[in-house]
């Protein structure tokens, strides 16, 4: 499933690279077009898709009560895994279009503040007349030569210090701090938790000492899902009111969303089972599917409020396709059913 996951982003990437070459939208647009086309609501979407489709007469699925325990299991393993991604991914995806573009505005900015009337140019070109005084020029012929052997300086460097300061370079660059979002945290406390039997024990379980702690997170995931839908609903009504977007950028996106990706999920999919790389639980393999028919992820909204670059724009994409998911969800839902059965 993370393979699967990593898939709907990358692909979903790349669709929407050429949905920005076609429709050539503003460069402040450019990481919006491309995080919409590659990040799906993983979270609380599947978690309400998988239990309705269990409880349906006639389910491809198998015992109801069976179905919901285990697709229940493969939703939260989706939502931790695209949570992760999310922020690690498209976040940076966001961030560095509108980091341009908030570097070309300052800089605009600057120039009309330092150029009026053409006072910058006087400064560059004939304020600087005066001469050095003689007295900096004088160097020592010691001093010179220690100057003059770089590699020597460079090998005195410690080697831990030129580690730290690479790493530092490569956090400022990727921004680490976003993987540490608070969902992107709670999957991975999940993660170690599942993962260590040490702590699984005392967590889980009927007898496990510190079950409180499954109880209140369980609580409050039970509540996860109605507010996550009054956020969806807000941020939907935002959209009425928002700023026009392009036409063809919006259907274009909705092409990739419920066309696109649903069909090159199909052929993954079934390619990945026919080599035995996919078990043949119908469950497991409609979740696959689905994971390449959701609508663009909520907290997409949430990145581009972070950089201000395409808030309006990002509410009106988000009524159209979540407008339209209604219709392309029970569609390609019955289609999967029909598929895996």
């Amino acid at each position: 499933m993370p393979f699967n996951v990593l898939c709907t982003f990358l692909i979903g990437s790349a669709l929407g690279w050429i949905l920005v070459k076609i429709t050539r939208p503003p460069r402040h647009l450019k990481g919006l077009v491309l995080g919409c086309c590659a990040a799906g609501n993983m979270g609380n979407l599947p978690l309400i898709i998988i239990p309705a489709v269990c409880k349906e007469k006639g389910s491809p699925f198998g015992a109801p009560d069976v179905c919901h325990k285990y697709g229940m299991e493969y939703a939260s393993l989706s939502m931790a895994i695209g949570a992760i991604y999310l922020w690690s991914y498209v976040y940076n995806i966001v961030r560095i279009f509108s980091r341009s573009v908030n570097e070309k505005d300052n800089t605009a900015e600057f120039t009309s503040k330092m150029n009026p009337g053409g006072g910058a140019a006087e400064i560059l070109h004939g304020s600087c007349s005066e001469e050095l005084p003689p007295k900096s020029c004088s160097i020592s012929v010691d001093y010179a030569n220690k100057c003059m052997l770089p590699s020597e300086a460079k090998m005195k460097i410690p080697i831990l210090y030129a580690i730290k300061n690479s790493l530092r370079m490569f956090a400022r660059k990727i921004n680490l701090r976003a993987l540490f979002a608070p969902s992107t945290t709670g999957a991975m406390i999940g993660f170690i938790i599942g993962i260590v039997p040490q702590i699984r024990k005392f967590i889980i379980g009927g007898t496990a000492p510190l079950r409180v702690i499954l109880d209140s997170a369980s609580f409050l995931g039970e509540a996860a899902i109605p507010t996550l839908s009054l956020i969806l609903g807000g941020n939907l009504l935002k959209g009425l009111k928002g700023s026009g977007v392009l036409r063809w950028l919006i259907i274009g996106i909705i092409a990739v969303r419920y066309i696109f990706l649903p069909l090159l999920g199909i052929v993954i999919v079934k390619s990945a089972l026919r080599f035995g790389l996919v078990h043949s639980d119908p469950l497991y393999q409609f979740v696959l599917l689905l994971q390449y028919a959701l609508p663009p992820a909520m907290n997409i909204g949430t990145i581009t409020q972070l950089f201000g670059a395409g808030k309006s724009e990002c509410s009106v994409i988000m009524l159209w396709t979540y407008g339209l998911a209604s219709i392309s969800l029970t569609l390609w839902s019955a289609f999967f059913m029909w598929l895996v059965a």
